[in-house]
């Protein structure tokens, strides 16, 4: 009781300051200043609050080591940004060469993903991914899930189990290194457009291109890079499926704004045993797509769902749609307007509320200008436009299918009451939010996981009649 009235002022006072700052942030995103503010306040202050779990999960890195690493840049542009982020990429390349000398050299270069890379850098890599894999070998489906622990359990994993040869601890640890290398290249990428920024994307999937083909045989899975062309664009994406069996359920995944395949996948293959397929897209306007995003969008994921469901391991029957962030928006819209899905998974879905010029306050410089190129608008009234265009108002009720919505009960990125309004109007919804959570339940993403497919696999992994 006596305490209640200073948790209450200290409350108030992290709203006042989270609003101050919040204004503060648009404010120089008005005035163009976010750039000479950060030379003293440091990137870090002009992004989201969940940028830092974000990242560090994805690579198993401490969350106080990427913040360090994060406040040490005092910049947005290429030279400073994506030079710190490839440097530390590189240092995670070089530790792996450390591991495995002669590698040394191959390592130190990251390959091309296309086919136009030198024959011998690709006999190099090709040696690489065959070293790899016979030391991997005797962990089995361990190695999905060691591969992206913390670091000191990672070690505590490793010492408990006296049977891991020294040849198996290296290799691990190498992969754990090119885990770190994608994250690190991913960031640099962070949020794409720019030359330098495209660079280190092609880095960051080329890499987790090869550890991929490492994996897939480990794992049971046959791991297959598909390019479909639809409506004036090309989707690059990956089809994860059971080596053996089928045809399968197949749930198709995107991601967001700046969100990668890579983002998606490896996180993913903790699941290689579901006896689902997935396949893994980027959400379309962003990164690699030459069009931009909008309403006409909806004909790319149409495409893809149509192309896949024609593909012989795949049962198209059993088609499931899974969104994050922006790309929950397309789950949900996709939930409403294609006849071949069964269900849908929704998280962190902008659909109303987010596209309010008010509810844009407190986003960066950087995140606008991201929107802007996906968006192709050229002014913030452009934007604006565009954005309260794609408003699902009045179109929930057009979603029939089962559809799980997932958030965090405070969403600081976008409107919460986006996800709270899906859930309400959709005919067969259900609602998660984590309490204490931000934008996607960063905070509960394991959770989030295991429990999106435990209720994709209820749905379906059981053959219609």
């Amino acid at each position: 009781m006596f305490n209640s009235a200073p948790v209450a002022e200290v409350n108030a006072m992290s709203q006042i300051q989270d609003t101050l700052r919040r204004c503060f942030i648009t404010a120089c995103m008005l005035t163009r200043t976010t750039e000479l503010a950060a030379r003293r306040l440091g990137a870090g202050f002009f992004l989201p609050a969940l940028f830092v779990l974000r990242y560090a999960s994805m690579a198993g890195l401490d969350p106080r080591l990427f913040a360090s690493q994060l406040q040490a840049v005092r910049s947005f542009k290429d030279t400073a940004w994506c030079g710190h982020w490839n440097a530390l990429a590189q240092a995670q390349l070089d530790a792996a060469g450390a591991l495995l000398p002669a590698f040394a050299h191959v390592l130190a270069v990251p390959p091309a993903l296309d086919n136009g890379a030198a024959p011998q850098a690709a006999s190099s890599w090709a040696a690489l991914r065959e070293a790899l894999s016979v030391a991997l070998s005797p962990l089995g489906t361990r190695v999905v899930d060691w591969m992206t622990l913390p670091d000191g359990d990672a070690e505590a994993a490793l010492s408990a189990d006296p049977q891991v040869s020294a040849d198996s601890r290296r290799a691990l640890l190498t992969l754990r290194c090119l885990v770190k290398a994608v994250t690190y290249y991913q960031v640099s990428a962070f949020p794409g457009g720019s030359a330098a920024r495209m660079a280190a994307y092609a880095r960051s999937r080329s890499i987790f291109h090869q550890m991929a083909t490492v994996l897939g045989p480990l794992l049971g899975l046959v791991i297959e890079k598909h390019r479909i062309e639809a409506h004036g664009d090309t989707v690059e994406g990956y089809l994860v499926m059971p080596a053996r069996g089928g045809p399968h359920p197949l749930a198709i995944i995107t991601n967001g704004l700046e969100g990668t395949v890579q983002e998606l996948a490896i996180p993913l293959l903790r699941y290689h045993d579901s006896g689902m397929a997935v396949f893994v897209m980027e959400m379309p306007g962003t990164y690699a797509y030459r069009q931009p995003m909008s309403e006409a969008s909806e004909n790319v994921y149409h495409a893809v769902i149509d192309q896949l469901s024609r593909h012989a391991r795949i049962d198209p029957r059993r088609m499931g749609f899974v969104g994050v962030s922006f790309g929950a928006y397309w789950a949900a819209r996709m939930a409403g307007t294609s006849p071949l899905l069964r269900c849908a998974v929704a998280c962190g879905a902008p659909s109303h509320h987010s596209f309010k010029v008010k509810n844009t306050i407190g986003i960066p410089d950087i995140i606008i200008r991201a929107l802007l190129d996906t968006t192709g608008a050229r002014t913030l009234a452009g934007l604006g436009l565009k954005l309260q265009a794609l408003s699902l108002q009045g179109f929930y009720r057009q979603i029939r299918i089962p559809l799980l919505v997932i958030n965090g009960e405070h969403d600081t990125l976008l409107s919460t009451r986006d996800s709270v309004d899906l859930a309400a109007g959709a005919a067969q919804a259900t609602l998660k939010l984590y309490p204490h959570d931000d934008h996607c339940a960063m905070g509960h993403y394991r959770e989030w996981l295991d429990l999106s497919q435990v209720w994709l696999q209820e749905r379906l992994q059981q053959r219609p009649a």
